[in-house]
């Protein structure tokens, strides 16, 4: 009974969980510049999708289509899955839980936007609480900081997946006081380095974190898991 977490780079995780292998936002090396794996080698049962965002969705398709996963995703993320010839899908939205042969999932809200790479509309972003083997993981998805973050956290957060590198996400601070909302037991960064424009001290990040909070601030390495 066991999860492990493994981080490939930008906002890219992969959850292992008893076996069953989900991968978060699929975006790997050679659309993601700070990935060393390509899609091509990535094995999946489960996908969950946060928003249509081409640094989040860019290799959705072709992974679900190799390996069979199932997309989980809102309801217009899935139609346009769908549309592309790869019917494994689960449509969920804001607020909705669903048990998978994992566990539970269910949909958070996120504070962004979420157009397709064709330009068509992507639904409401959002972010995920992922329940299985006694832990719960927020994976907070492309969001800004908001207040109702505090309602999630009331769910007994053991690793909150948050992004960090500010400009189009929150920043530094917000991420700390994100978890004064949310009261996670760890935090993992992401979203941050991939480009200038949310390039960060991620190390201060932790610093921050540690002279801020209870929570214990963990940043992985690419494609190193992580027992949770």
């Amino acid at each position: 009974m066991s999860i492990s977490l493994t981080w490939h780079g930008h906002a890219t995780f992969s959850l292992n969980i008893n076996g069953t292998r989900i991968v978060v936002d699929p975006f790997f090396a050679g659309n993601n510049p700070s990935a060393k794996t390509p899609v091509d080698a990535v094995a999946a049962d489960f996908i969950l999708q946060t928003h249509g965002h081409g640094d989040h969705i860019a290799d959705t398709v072709a992974l679900a289509r190799r390996t069979g996963a199932t997309v989980i995703a809102n309801f217009e993320i899935c139609n346009w899955i769908g549309a592309k010839g790869h019917e494994k899908v689960h449509a969920m939205n804001t607020g909705g839980g669903y048990n998978f042969p994992f566990g539970r999932v269910k949909m958070t809200p996120a504070l962004h936007s979420s157009g397709l790479p064709d330009g068509s509309y992507g639904g409401d972003p959002g972010g995920y609480l992922v329940t299985a083997v006694d832990k719960t993981i927020y994976i907070a998805g492309d969001t800004a900081l908001f207040s109702d973050m505090a309602l999630i956290g009331r769910a007994g957060i053991d690793v909150a997946i948050l992004p960090v590198g500010d400009n189009f996400t929150m920043g530094p601070e917000d991420s700390v006081l994100a978890l004064a909302y949310l009261q996670p037991k760890m935090v993992v960064p992401g979203h941050y380095n991939t480009w200038p424009p949310i390039a960060i001290d991620v190390n201060a990040w932790a610093e921050k974190v540690r002279q801020e909070t209870a929570v214990t601030p963990l940043i992985l390495a690419v494609d190193e898991p992580y027992l949770l």
